[in-house]
């Protein structure tokens, strides 16, 4: 088995420098760069974030939407090169929104990962740093995106975790890669 890490995952809170930092990661390996987006353009905002994120990878990264067949863009990808996914908190939101029981398909997911040739990066917020939802909706998605949050953590070669633009590494710890 090769040292090189090949499923990384990075975690932080809104606007902590974990994009950036997941696309330096995702730098570091060779190959064609493909972003695979969850997002989908719902309003106008959506629509121009959206724009400001695909004008600031550049022209090196390939663009895969991919709002809620997660699996399906990894294996259609694979072999080809590193891949970064952005991000799994969209993901888990759009399936939810359409109705879905998230579990499975995050279990999917969990199987397919440590199978895969080509690196892959995958953006998470943290979202259990914050206060209890006041309604049954947000804390069932607090709980699911939680549960899935370490789910891909404990199937991840490195986690990472960004807090005010600064990278800290919270999985291999130093000293015990």
């Amino acid at each position: 088995m090769s040292n090189v890490p090949r499923v990384i995952m990075v975690t932080g809170g809104a606007r902590s420098g974990k994009s950036a930092l997941a696309e330096s990661i995702a730098a570091r390996h060779e190959g064609a760069r493909f972003y695979i987006a969850t997002a989908e353009a719902r309003d106008d905002e959506m629509t121009q974030r959206i724009g400001r994120h695909r004008a600031g990878r550049g022209p090196d990264w390939q663009t895969v939407e991919e709002p809620r067949d997660l699996a399906d863009a990894l294996a259609r990808t694979d072999g080809q090169g590193p891949r970064l996914v952005d991000c799994l908190t969209l993901w888990l939101s759009n399936l939810m929104a359409g109705g879905d029981d998230p579990g499975p398909q995050v279990g999917a997911l969990c199987e397919l990962l440590p199978a895969q040739r080509s690196p892959v990066v995958l953006v998470t917020n943290e979202l259990g740093l914050g206060i209890v939802p006041d309604n049954a909706l947000a804390r069932r998605f607090r709980d699911e995106h939680g549960w899935m949050n370490q789910a891909v953590a404990r199937v991840a070669d490195e986690v990472w975790m960004a807090v005010s633009g600064l990278p800290l590494r919270l999985k291999p710890q130093k000293g015990t890669s």
